[in-house]
Formats: structure tokens, sequence, C-alpha cells
């Protein structure tokens, strides 16, 4: 498994577009970009972005959107906002394109009762987002994320058995553990359809950290991974005062390379 790095970890302290020939300075050559705001996803932003990855000869796996400001409104039954909305979206989609990603890491709805939904209107929602994004050859990887539906295990099964188009997923280990669902439930639902994957640690007292400083038992997860056959990268995804310097980063990634490679990267 290749190990890449998420632009998440240097918010806010380093401007996305710089984080990619720091990303590179650090021993990672894969990652995820992070969009922290809605200019970061416009065309002449990207152009940066592209000469920038062009430069480094950094390869992004995936995008992850500023998604407070206009995912869970995609779900919004008044017409007019989900439209809007809808318009953010597709420059999300059009900015996984450009930049050669494969997945949109995407947090989608907010928690509620899964009983409360309206399951057809979801079902719909999702059948036209996933539609779009195959358009432009990008795979919508919903993520497990506490404070969303998909932090629901009935949910996730819901969406793989009901959508029209192939549902993917990104599973986040840190957001398992805030959600106090055990990682191999989450393994075990997405199977074959998990595309991406954020690593990080936890132990009783913190739900992130950086691999290898919490409890978190890599070997057994590496087992559940080899035995859904994934064959995506792992991006490590931490906040940034999980760490206090940058060589954490370099020796975490070492670190999960010996645990999912059983050897360290170069």
């Amino acid at each position: 498994m290749e190990i890449g790095l998420s632009t998440a970890c240097f918010y806010p302290d380093v401007y996305t577009e710089n984080s990619i020939g720091k990303m590179k300075e650090l021993g990672f050559n894969c990652g995820e970009i992070f969009f922290n705001t809605p200019s970061e996803y416009e065309q002449e932003f990207l152009k940066v972005l592209i000469e920038k990855k062009e430069f480094y000869k950094f390869n992004v796996n995936s995008v992850h959107a500023f998604s407070t400001s206009f995912e869970p409104y995609l779900f919004d039954k008044y017409d007019r906002r989900r439209h809007d909305m809808l318009k953010h979206f597709k420059k999300v989609i059009k900015a996984a394109k450009m930049l050669g990603a494969s997945c949109y890491t995407f947090h989608g709805m907010r928690y509620t009762k899964f009983n409360d939904l309206d399951r057809k209107f979801v079902i719909d929602r999702y059948n036209e987002l996933s539609y779009i994004a195959m358009e432009y050859g990008i795979k919508l990887a919903q993520e497990n994320v506490s404070w969303c539906m998909s932090a629901d295990l009935e949910f996730l099964n819901f969406l793989s058995e009901s959508c029209t188009y192939p549902i993917y997923f990104t599973l986040d280990f840190k957001q398992a553990c805030k959600a106090n669902i055990a990682i191999e439930k989450y393994i075990k639902v997405m199977g074959s359809n998990m595309v991406n994957l954020h690593i990080n640690d936890r132990d009783e007292n913190h739900p992130c950290l950086l691999p290898g400083k919490g409890n978190l038992n890599y070997e057994d997860i590496s087992i559940m991974l080899k035995e859904i056959c994934y064959a995506g990268k792992g991006i490590i995804e931490v906040y940034n005062n999980n760490y206090s310097s940058y060589d954490e980063l370099t020796k975490a990634k070492e670190f999960v390379s010996g645990k999912f490679n059983n050897k360290t990267e170069n």
C-alpha cells in the first residue's frame, strides 16, 4: 500500500498550494487535497495547484471539500438551495478530474435518525450525485463521519443496497473512534467498494493521534483490509495539533508502511 498525506494536516498554517511541496519534501509522493474554502476549487486557483503537482511530480489520490459549506444542503428539500449547492458539488468534481484524482471524499448528510429519513428522496439524491461524478470518471467515496448519517452502519448498508449506481467509501479510523463503532464493522460494510483510507491513531483519551502514538492494532486492520482485497492508497490524516514537528509525519509514514506493507518504503 502506498502511503500518502492529506493537506488537511497542515491547516491552517500552510496554504493548500504550498502543501504539495511540503509533502514532497517530507517524502510523500501522493496525497489528498483538502479545499479549505470555495475559492480553492475555482479554475484560476486550480491552475496553480496543477502547476505545483506537475512540478513536484506529485500524485493527487483524492480531493476533499470544505464540506459543511454545501454538502448537507445537497439533501435539502428546498429546491433552489439544493440546486445552488449542486453548483459547488460540480465544481469540486471538475477539480478532482483536473487534478487527476480518482475519488472525492464525501461527508454528505448531517446525522438524523435513520427511521426519520425520506429514503426515496435520499436515494434519488445519491443517484444524481454518483452519476455526475461518474461522468467525470470520479468515484464518490462516502466517508464514515461521526456527526453525519454516514456514521450509521444501517445507513451505509442502505446506500449499498439501494443506489442504482455504485457507492464507494472512504474509511477514516478517527471518525470510527468518535462514533464509538469498531473499525472492523465499517470494513465489513464497505467491503470491496472501499477506495480510500484515512489513517490515524487513538487512545482512551484522544480520538486522533499520529499513527504509532496510540493503541490501534494495525496488524489486525491490515489483515482485514487484505481480506476485502483493498487496493487503494493509505492517506495519513491528522490535525495540526497532533504533532509538533514535520519530521513526525515522515516517521508516521515509515511506521504505517511497516505495518501495512511489512517493510519500510524508501
